[in-house]
């Protein structure tokens, strides 16, 4: 099949590069305002490339009139804030759509998608990768067998270094990327879901330009959260070594995920090309939750609500970013 991409010079392009050539498909035209696309040679040295959107669409639209090489499948991985428009227009080009989280703001938006969808007879997929990590598989089986009734206590903590460039960059800007919590949570709302069940509330204690934490009630368990793009916060054991971290400790048994990722694209292509991609619904309920956080106002941790991280920060600054003096 015959793939298209939009944001082909962005970080996370070369893995749909590579997952369309892993999977025995064809990259046959690609987009971004920045030409520094060389990785394209390597993947797909035949493929179109263009830095005009009006360009790349009337190519799409000549493709598909000419009926020999029409495009199945439009790659999403534009910045976020752009998503809702480039998967419409991959919908109404005929294409079903793969796209990065998250795939709209607002539940209101997804609705519309829905909409698209039926208009065209066309489907969209999200990236969802952790769905298909070993450890979550782990510990998903490992609650439904005891299928007890006590909550689980969990403790999640995701810290992915980045450097000055990211605030300089759309992902630094809230209006873009819709903030931290969207930005680097999302997977990890959604594999909370999966894991323990359906959400019953949610708290957040802290939000700024680099960090994130809160408290949330599944069916099966008490989460408490930390996510951070800020490399002070890494553990001194990782420090220096690695720039990511993700755990999950639950009932204070360590679920330590930092490796793993390197073919979970390929994975959920394959998924997806079977007919196993998570559409609007699948995802629905992870959306819902980072835009109820994004909302929401920061309010003091309750006893046993908070994180641990959250003593790191200095009074002055938690205070601050919770609302009370």
């Amino acid at each position: 099949m015959n793939f298209a991409l939009i944001g082909a010079a962005g970080y996370i392009a070369p893995r749909h590069m590579q997952a369309i050539k892993e999977t025995g498909h064809s990259l046959i035209s690609a987009y971004d305002i920045n030409d520094s696309v060389g990785i394209i040679d390597s993947m797909a040295p035949g493929c179109a490339f263009f830095t005009e959107f009006e360009c790349f669409l009337e190519h799409a639209w000549r493709l598909r009139r000419m009926g020999e090489t029409p495009i199945d499948y439009l790659v999403v991985c534009s910045p976020n804030h752009l998503h809702g428009a480039h998967i419409t227009a991959g919908l109404q080009l005929g294409c079903d759509v793969i796209c990065e989280k998250p795939l709209v703001p607002t539940p209101a938006q997804l609705d519309e998608l829905r909409l698209v969808e039926e208009e065209t007879d066309r489907r969209v997929y999200s990236i969802m990768q952790l769905r298909h990590h070993p450890a979550i598989h782990e510990l998903r089986d490992k609650v439904a067998a005891e299928n007890r009734d006590t909550p689980y206590e969990v403790e999640l903590t995701y810290i992915t270094a980045r450097g000055p460039w990211y605030l300089a960059s759309w992902k630094g800007d809230s209006r873009k990327s819709f903030g931290v919590v969207a930005e680097i949570g999302i997977h990890f709302f959604d594999m909370l879901y999966l894991i323990f069940g359906e959400l019953k509330q949610e708290v957040l204690h802290y939000r700024d330009d680099h960090k994130a934490a809160g408290y949330l009630v599944y069916e099966k368990a008490r989460v408490r959260w930390f996510l951070s793009i800020d490399a002070e916060d890494l553990p001194e054991s990782v420090r220096g070594r690695q720039s990511t971290y993700r755990s999950i400790i639950c009932d204070g048994e360590l679920f330590e995920f930092s490796s793993g990722f390197d073919d979970l694209h390929t994975v959920s292509y394959r998924e997806i090309l079977a007919g196993r991609g998570f559409g609007i619904d699948a995802v629905r309920h992870c959306l819902e939750t980072v835009h109820s956080l994004r909302l929401a106002q920061p309010e003091p941790p309750r006893e046993g609500e908070a994180h641990p991280q959250l003593s790191r920060l200095s009074p002055r600054h938690y205070s601050a970013n919770v609302g009370h003096d």
